[in-house]
């Protein structure tokens, strides 16, 4: 397995689940060009664990039940890879954000508050 350099442990990434064009519109705007949003619906899209490992967060559409389990995508991440990467997440109702914090995510927002702290995410995590 090789190891990643020092320059991709740098790169600042951030993963997206959603298929919701116009969310991934509004989260994509306030990004600087030195930010990179990836889109998917499956973590495994994104290669193998330590992969992973590279991004900065994940933001997580509880509304896109159709598309993949944010159920799933919560549990696979902290009990299947182990990874304590932040997971804020959007929309959902009542049930399915109670049971995404019993599964150890985060932060919840609506899909509004979403797009106006990402800013402020932006600036924590650029390091």
């Amino acid at each position: 397995m090789s190891e990643p350099t020092i320059a991709r442990r740098l790169e600042k990434r951030i993963i997206l689940m959603t298929q919701d064009a116009d969310m991934i519109a509004r989260l994509q705007s306030p990004l600087t060009p030195d930010w990179n949003l990836h889109q998917v619906t499956d973590l495994e899209d994104l290669g193998p664990w330590n992969e992973i490992l590279l991004y900065r967060f994940l933001l997580l559409d509880l509304d896109e039940i159709e598309a993949f389990d944010p159920l799933d995508v919560i549990r696979m991440l902290r009990m299947e890879y182990q990874i304590n990467l932040p997971v804020f997440c959007f929309g959902g109702d009542q049930d399915i954000q109670d049971e995404m914090r019993l599964a150890r995510a985060d932060r919840f927002f609506g899909r509004d508050e979403m797009v106006a702290k990402l800013p402020e995410f932006i600036r924590q995590y650029d390091w």
